[in-house]
């Protein structure tokens, strides 16, 4: 076996400079594109469009291709804490026009909150496990719901199918981007 003096490991170290090794600058880049990250990459993970049968209308995942079906199972449940709290708004909300319904409920990772529009379609958040006002998810779903507004209101969206204009996924991506949310304390 080979002896290793502390000399050698000094000159080791010192060849593991951060500015001249190539090992360590790719490593560094790649530490400040995750730091530089914004807030809101990190915290909407999902966004969805339900329809007043149940059925999905839109549903955007802005995370890996592994948890798209575990968010889709997210908003599924989900579904289900609407409609208790649309059904029985005496035990759950604090008022029966209210569109905002608030946290629906959190999970391990993510917290979920939802919306009713008067036609009864639902719009459903999915978002990472932080503290988040309350006025800043209301303020993303007034915007998010007029963006769903111009794309149904388009002369060739189908009523009650889904949809697929690219204008909209587009538009929800870029309220994505641009949202703010301040976390709560």
């Amino acid at each position: 076996m080979k002896r290793v003096s502390l000399g050698a490991i000094f000159v080791f170290r010192r060849q593991l400079n951060p500015k001249s090794n190539p090992l360590c600058v790719w490593v560094n880049r790649i530490n400040k594109k995750w730091k530089s990250r914004s807030v809101t990459e990190k915290m909407i993970v999902c966004i969805a469009v339900v329809g007043h049968q149940n059925n999905p209308l839109y549903i955007q995942s802005f995370t890996e291709a592994d948890d798209a079906l575990k968010l889709h199972h997210i908003v599924h449940c989900s579904l289900d804490v609407v409609d208790e709290r649309v059904n029985n708004p005496k035990k759950s909300g604090p008022m029966i026009n209210e569109t905002f319904l608030g946290l629906l409920y959190p999970t391990e990772n993510y917290k979920v909150y939802g919306y009713l529009t008067n036609t009864k379609v639902k719009f459903i958040l999915v978002t990472t496990d932080l503290d988040v006002r309350d006025a800043d998810v209301r303020n993303f779903f007034r915007r998010f719901h007029s963006a769903y507004l111009d794309a149904v209101s388009n002369p060739f969206h189908v009523p009650g199918k889904k949809i697929t204009s690219k204008t909209f996924a587009e538009r929800v991506s870029t309220i994505v981007k641009s949202v703010s949310f301040n976390t709560a304390g």
